[in-house]
């Protein structure tokens, strides 16, 4: 039997809202719809009413041909927009603008391809097309979609302004689906198009089957975790019908993220019960190679291309640059840290080690956490100034992360200040050799006792000892035991 990677094949339709955008694709509607009151942010062009009349948005258009050349796409001489046309709650007009690539249809771009890292390896996932379109209303259930007794619709988010980038079938397994949405978003946020935080801005419908089997769509995935859950949930339902000699039905699904299931929808739909056709209220753009040019040249840096600048700039490890600039948020609170206080593989190491762990370990992004590269700099300060121990800045950092307060007023509250005093340390150190005296006498000949030594001291002062002269001084009198001066 085929492994499950060689079996598996998955292709991604990501939809992405070009969030920079202040308004709608084809009106003038706010595109900045998210908790506003339902159905206040619509006009007669969203609305499609009867003689409102579609105005193209020029910025999108320059919007989304830098993503097509972030993309590495051809750019198409002219782009024509179609009307798909279907009949759902979410489309008040009964179609959506879209764009199409067959029957004289031309998306904006295409033949891209973007690479990935998994495990060392790097794969090249082709982009089929893409293109641009407007967003449907928002559907709101009661409960899960199979349940609910009654729908909602907001049309608030009608006509925003989507990017649909359609991948080829190249990605063989969940996990690389997610390494690619991550890659996707991270461009998009690094040209200043996109804002990935926000609630639904990046939305997918993978495409998935097995060999034996057929293609099935689950839609409307809305994160990387959830994508790669849906399709692991997929992999495991097709292969027990496949196994089991049952047909895979050719239908669209959904994924329950609560119950982690996907549910049928429909059965899938094919090009021809769209009935597209060009839209006859739009005229045909025409691009230029000197408006690609002119848009080339205002594009700002990319990821691969500022992971190369930290690693030259900053002197940093190939690996330490990869995972800093594997976010836009990241990297650019790194570069802010870094302007403030110019050390940067410090700010690295604590950045990599002990903040991107505590977010990870409570479901976090930075930008939901407190804390700021001032904040972060100042603990750091603090260290090297040698008024706080590293151990203690372990505790420091997760209370910064949450509350959002100075090092120096966690340092106070909590009483953490380091114990420096030579005096205070001297005694300690007494009371750990007498309730330690097996350890002193290995200490006298074997270096890992010694360590025990110290590590007991911090243990009694919780973290708070100055490590350096607690050293000295337990080194100081293991010399006098040595020397005959002081006894055990």
């Amino acid at each position: 039997m085929q492994s499950i990677k060689e079996s598996v094949k998955i292709g991604l339709e990501v939809h992405v809202q070009l969030t920079s955008l202040k308004t709608k694709l084809f009106c003038g509607c706010s595109a900045d719809y998210r908790g506003r009151e339902p159905n206040t942010l619509v006009c007669p062009v969203c609305l499609g009413l009867p003689g409102a009349l579609p105005v193209l948005n020029e910025k999108a258009v320059k919007y989304a041909i830098m993503a097509a050349l972030a993309l590495n796409c051809k750019i198409s001489e002219r782009m024509v927009f179609f009307r798909k046309n279907y009949f759902y709650p979410d489309l008040p007009k009964n179609f959506q603008i879209t764009q199409y690539d067959r029957a004289g249809g031309v998306p904006l771009a295409a033949d891209g391809y973007l690479y990935i890292e998994d495990h060392g390896q790097t794969k090249r996932v082709r982009i089929s097309r893409v293109h641009l379109e407007e967003d449907p209303g928002r559907l709101i259930h009661i409960g899960p979609i199979d349940q609910s007794p009654y729908t909602l619709v907001d049309y608030n988010r009608s006509g925003v302004a989507l990017l649909e980038i359609v991948t080829e079938p190249d990605i063989t397994s969940p996990r690389e689906a997610r390494l690619f949405l991550q890659k996707l978003r991270n461009i998009l946020e690094h040209l200043g198009i996109f804002d990935g935080s926000l609630e639904g801005s990046m939305r997918c419908d993978a495409n998935i089957s097995l060999a034996g089997g057929t293609r099935v769509e689950v839609k409307n995935i809305t994160s990387f975790k959830e994508v790669e859950r849906a399709l692991n949930f997929e992999i495991i339902r097709q292969r027990g019908l496949i196994e089991k000699g049952v047909a895979v039905k050719r239908e669209t699904r959904h994924w329950d993220e609560v119950r982690r299931v996907t549910i049928s929808l429909r059965a899938k739909e094919e090009e021809q019960d769209y009935r597209y056709f060009p839209e006859p209220d739009l005229v045909p753009v025409v691009i230029t190679k000197d408006m690609i040019e002119e848009i080339r040249s205002k594009m700002p840096e990319l990821p691969d291309e500022r992971v190369e600048r930290f690693m030259r700039m900053y002197g940093l490890p190939k690996y330490d640059a990869e995972v800093l600039v594997s976010s836009k948020q990241l990297a650019d609170f790194f570069e802010e840290c870094v302007k403030i206080y110019n050390k940067p593989k410090e700010i690295s190491n604590w950045m990599m080690s002990d903040l991107l762990r505590y977010l990870y370990e409570n479901n976090l992004e930075l930008h939901e956490s407190k804390i700021t590269p001032k904040m972060l700099v100042d603990m750091i300060r603090l260290i090297d100034e040698g008024v706080i121990s590293g151990k203690i800045a372990k505790k420091i950092l997760p209370i910064m992360i949450v509350s959002g307060k100075d090092p120096r007023r966690i340092i106070e509250e909590e009483g953490l200040l380091k114990i420096s005093d030579e005096k205070v340390l001297s005694e300690l150190v007494d009371r750990v050799f007498a309730e330690n005296q097996k350890a002193v006498k290995d200490a006298l000949t074997d270096e890992k006792a010694v360590h025990y030594l110290v590590g007991q001291l911090m243990k009694l002062t919780k973290g708070k000892a100055d490590p350096a002269i607690a050293n000295k001084i337990i080194r100081g009198k293991l010399e006098e035991i040595k020397s005959g001066a002081k006894s055990i």
